[in-house]
């Protein structure tokens, strides 16, 4: 039975959920909203949990999409620590795993995604990070200190950035991942290679070319990770990054259609025009691009969430705004918006080489993505680059973006 009709129900609590609210009471102060998520959590920033918190730049509590008083001043009902299994577009409800019912006028299915777990013998262990949510952050930093051990399974984002911080915080770090390269489907060859000898330099041991086949359990919780190359790796932290599965289970049980994510059009409807989808599980046009997407990434989630939330509340307004992303690798900081592809063209415009700079990514002579490397504050300028999809020599991107720097 149907407990109660909301004129707005928000499954998944993440970032894009949290924006979604504000954007709902942009539009409409009174409608009556439902939050539910299966985390025990309020919205959150999840890229805190491998940047800021390490660093000590923030404390848990600010990293909070909203505080609690937002979501009772706004009258949200907000049910956490419940996973929704069941969506039925016809009768327009959503149903949890002990059979509770809600109903909605317009749902956004904003669950994210979960870790891509290892398939492998002991891939399951008790204690293994598939690092992503803020139980994962609190149950590592328990564990963390200057006598400790870590094993980062996984060279892309999340295992550099983790890798990193825990350096940072005086953990002895092995990465392990299988790729010639660091983040090898973004960075081009020279700057992943020079982004792996900086890690070295400050202690962290790769192995790369390699993948683990095999974990086991030692006395006292501690790890051995067996590789496909023969290495025998002890460490009291077991971290694995090797991406997301969109959420898509609930979308496709309910005919939804579904292909790398939720299919959702430039409005963010799904193939039902009463349901949403934003964020991590939103396969939607990038409009600047001229392709469909899913972007893992907190900007996306943003800015996707709000839109969403206008959208739900009838603005009817387009989403052709371009996330960017960032990361920050010791001393090396980036941000990149558009299409990043190792297997691109592109052009490196070097103040200082792998260091300071800024790399362009082409396609038939065209500015489908930029990277910008310890400059900061030119998203605008490269998106509009973007945008615009002239043809240009390489001469001519030489300076474009440095020149503008402030001094």
């Amino acid at each position: 039975m149907i407990e109660n009709i909301y004129d707005y129900v928000i499954v998944g609590a993440g970032t894009a959920a949290g924006n979604a609210v504000e954007g709902i009471r942009n539009q409409d102060p009174e409608g009556s909203i439902l939050l539910i998520g299966k985390e025990a959590y309020l919205p959150y920033n999840r890229p805190d949990l491998s940047k800021k918190l390490w660093f000590g730049k923030k404390k848990v509590d600010q990293i909070y999409v909203n505080d609690e008083d937002f979501y009772t001043n706004n009258n949200v009902d907000v049910l956490m620590g419940i996973e929704v299994v069941g969506l039925n577009t016809v009768s327009r409800s959503i149903r949890d795993k002990k059979g509770s019912e809600w109903g909605y006028e317009k749902l956004l299915l904003a669950g994210g995604g979960s870790p891509r777990r290892l398939d492998i013998p002991g891939g399951d262990l008790e204690g293994i990070s598939y690092y992503r949510y803020l139980d994962d952050y609190y149950a590592m930093k328990e564990q963390v200190d200057e006598d400790k051990t870590a094993v980062v399974i996984g060279g892309g984002f999340i295992g550099s950035e983790l890798a990193a911080s825990l350096t940072m915080n005086k953990v002895s770090v092995t990465m392990v991942y299988p790729e010639d390269w660091m983040v090898q489907r973004v960075f081009p060859q020279s700057l992943g290679e020079a982004v792996e000898s900086d890690f070295k330099e400050r202690g962290i041991s790769i192995l790369k070319w390699d993948v683990p086949v095999k974990i086991e359990k030692l006395d006292g919780n501690r790890f051995l990770t067996t590789t496909r190359n023969g290495k025998r790796l002890e460490s009291d932290i077991l971290i694995v990054g090797a991406g997301i599965i969109p959420d898509t289970k609930l979308a496709a049980d309910a005919g939804l259609k579904v292909g790398n994510g939720i299919v959702v059009d430039d409005h963010l409807r799904t193939s039902d025009p009463n349901v949403y989808a934003a964020g991590d599980n939103a396969f939607f046009p990038y409009i600047a691009l001229g392709k469909e997407m899913r972007v893992e990434h907190w900007d996306n989630a943003v800015n996707q969430g709000r839109h969403a939330g206008w959208n739900m509340a009838g603005k009817g307004v387009v989403y052709d705004y371009m996330p960017y992303f960032f990361s920050d690798l010791f001393d090396f900081g980036y941000e990149a918006v558009g299409e990043l592809d190792s297997r691109m063209d592109f052009v490196a415009d070097w103040e200082t080489e792998n260091q300071t700079g800024v790399i362009y990514y082409l396609d038939d002579r065209r500015v489908r993505g930029v990277m910008t490397c310890n400059i900061y504050g030119k998203m605008d300028q490269a998106r509009q680059m973007i945008r615009e999809g002239k043809q240009v020599l390489q001469e001519q991107l030489c300076g474009v973006i440095q020149g503008s720097m402030a001094a």
